[in-house]
């Protein structure tokens, strides 16, 4: 079975043209845990320390219930099929965060206030993605 990837290796994820913040802001707690909320969980927690389908499949296997021992198994078929990857976060679209691949695909949150992320902007050997629009132009 083909199995597609999110995964990115030195790139920098710019939040989305349509940002409504200039500041990052945390993902506001709901009753349920949004999608928001788990990626920043994780990703504030722990920076480099996840790929980017580990961060997405593990908030897919949160928001599904799925036990430790069914992961494997349905991990492999959630990537069977090519995924969103964070460039369609809200984390990026909506609240101010961009996202950093480093050389080894882990990925860090970098609010767009924070002085880290004009360097990662500056950097010419970053490849550099925007994250998607909310809206259509």
């Amino acid at each position: 079975m083909k199995q597609y990837t999110t995964n990115y290796t030195n790139t920098f994820i710019e939040i989305a043209e349509d940002c409504p913040v200039s500041m990052a802001q945390i993902p506001p707690e709901k009753k349920v845990k949004t999608l928001a909320n788990l990626q920043y969980e994780a990703l504030i927690q722990h920076p480099y320390q996840y790929s980017s389908d580990d961060i997405i499949f593990g908030c897919h296997a949160i928001k599904n219930d799925i036990s430790d021992n069914e992961m494997q198994e349905e991990r492999e078929k959630f990537f069977s099929k090519g995924q969103p990857c964070l460039r369609c976060s809200p984390l990026a679209k909506k609240y101010g965060f961009g996202f950093h691949h480093h050389s080894e695909g882990k990925v860090a949150l970098i609010p767009v206030e924070n002085k880290e992320y004009q360097i990662l902007l500056n950097d010419a050997s970053i490849t550099k993605a925007k994250a998607m629009r909310s809206k259509r132009k």
